[in-house]
C-alpha cells in the first residue's frame, strides 16, 4: 500500500511538473479563437479586429475559425470538449453563455462549470426605435399608449429568446404594459416590416438600425444601456426614461475549457486585457455602438457571469421563449 501512494504521489508531482512547464513555455504556437457564428456577421469581424491586436500582445498569431450552428451551440461545445491547454479559446457571448443552456432542453455544456473564463470583451446595448408614423415620441407616450391599447402594439424581435426579444419583454415586465411580440428569423426581415409598418416597434443593435435612424426612416426612443450612446448622445436611456431596472445589454468574454492551468488563463487575461485598451480596438466599438467592458477577471467575472445567468434564466422563464 505504502508502494502504490508513493507511486500516486510522484505520478501527480510528475502532472503537476508538466503542467507548470507547459504554463511556463505557454504560448509557444498559435492560438485559435473559436467563434461559434458564421463568417461576416458582427461577432466574426469585431473578433477579427481583436484577435489583430491580440496576437500583437500575446506575441503569438491569434486565428479566428468560425464554427456556426444552433445559436452558437456548436462551437461552444467544440471549445468545452477541448485540451485544456489554452490553445484553444472561445468567443463567449451573451447568447450561448447565458441564454441558450436556458432555451434548449438538451445541450452539453454548463456555462458556469465547463469553462475556465479569462476576461471580459466588450458590451452592445440595444436602440428602442419606432416606425415614425406611430404616434408616440418619448417612452413615457409609448407606455401611455400601451396601457391603453394593450396588445395592440406589435413588438417585432430577431426570433424568440434573443436579446431583442428577451429586452421587450423586461420593459413590459418593468411598465406593466402589454405587445403583442412577432419574432423574425433573423433582424432583417424584422426591420423590413418595421419600416413597412407592420409591425410597431423593436429593439435591436445600432450596426442593425441606427442607418435606418440617421436616414430618418425609424425614430429612436432610448437606448438600453446604462448610460447614453456615445454615437446616440440625445437619445436617453430606458433607465432615465423611468425604468432603472430595464437595463440589457449583449455582451462577450473570452473563455477555455475547464481546468486549463491557472497561469496560462492569467497570461491570455493580460495579453488580452492590454489589446483591449488598443486605439484602434476601442474605436472600432464605439464606431459600432458597443463599448469595451470593464477589465473583469477571476472571481469578478465568475460573480458577473453568475448573475447574467439569473438575469436571462429569468426572462426566458417569463417570456415562455424556447428553440424546440
Amino acid at each position: 500500500m505504502m508502494n502504490f501512494h508513493k507511486t500516486l504521489a510522484g505520478a501527480l508531482l510528475l502532472a503537476a511538473l508538466a503542467s507548470n512547464a507547459a504554463a511556463q513555455d505557454f504560448p509557444n504556437r498559435p492560438v485559435t479563437w473559436v467563434v461559434p457564428f458564421t463568417p461576416g456577421g458582427v461577432t466574426d469581424t469585431g473578433a477579427r479586429v481583436v484577435a489583430k491586436a491580440f496576437s500583437e500582445t500575446l506575441g503569438v498569431s491569434v486565428i479566428v475559425e468560425n464554427k456556426g450552428g444552433a445559436g452558437g451551440i456548436v462551437g461552444t461545445e467544440f471549445v468545452a470538449q477541448s485540451k485544456p491547454d489554452g490553445y484553444t479559446i472561445l468567443y463567449g457571448s451573451s447568447g450561448p453563455m447565458a441564454t441558450n443552456p436556458y432555451l434548449y432542453k438538451k445541450i452539453s455544456y454548463d456555462p458556469l462549470k465547463s469553462f475556465s473564463l479569462i476576461h471580459t470583451m466588450s458590451e452592445s446595448p440595444m436602440i428602442m426605435v419606432v416606425n415614425p408614423n406611430t404616434p408616440y415620441k418619448t417612452v413615457a407616450e409609448f407606455v401611455e399608449y400601451a396601457k391603453k391599447n394593450p396588445n395592440k402594439i406589435n413588438f417585432g424581435s430577431s426570433g424568440a429568446g434573443t436579446s431583442p426579444h428577451l429586452v421587450g419583454e423586461l420593459l413590459q415586465q418593468e411598465a406593466g404594459i402589454k405587445l403583442t411580440h412577432v419574432p423574425y428569423k433573423g433582424s432583417s426581415p424584422a426591420v423590413v416590416d418595421l419600416l413597412a409598418g407592420t409591425v410597431d416597434v423593436m429593439f435591436d443593435y445600432a450596426v442593425v438600425v441606427k442607418p435606418h435612424i440617421d436616414s430618418g426612416k425609424l425614430r429612436a426612443l432610448a437606448v438600453t444601456s446604462s448610460d447614453r450612446m456615445k454615437i446616440l448622445p440625445t437619445i436617453p436611456t430606458l433607465k432615465e426614461s423611468g425604468y432603472p431596472n430595464a437595463v440589457l445589454a449583449g455582451w462577450s468574454t473570452i473563455v477555455a475549457a475547464k481546468d486549463t492551468p491557472q497561469p496560462i488563463v492569467d497570461k491570455l487575461a493580460k495579453a488580452f486585457g492590454e489589446a483591449l485598451k488598443k486605439p484602434e480596438v476601442v474605436s472600432y466599438f464605439e464606431t459600432n455602438g458597443s463599448a469595451i467592458m470593464p477589465p473583469l477577471t477571476g472571481d469578478k467575472l465568475t460573480e458577473f457571469m453568475v448573475s447574467e445567468n439569473k438575469k436571462f434564466k429569468g426572462l426566458v422563464e417569463k417570456s415562455g421563449a424556447s428553440a424546440e
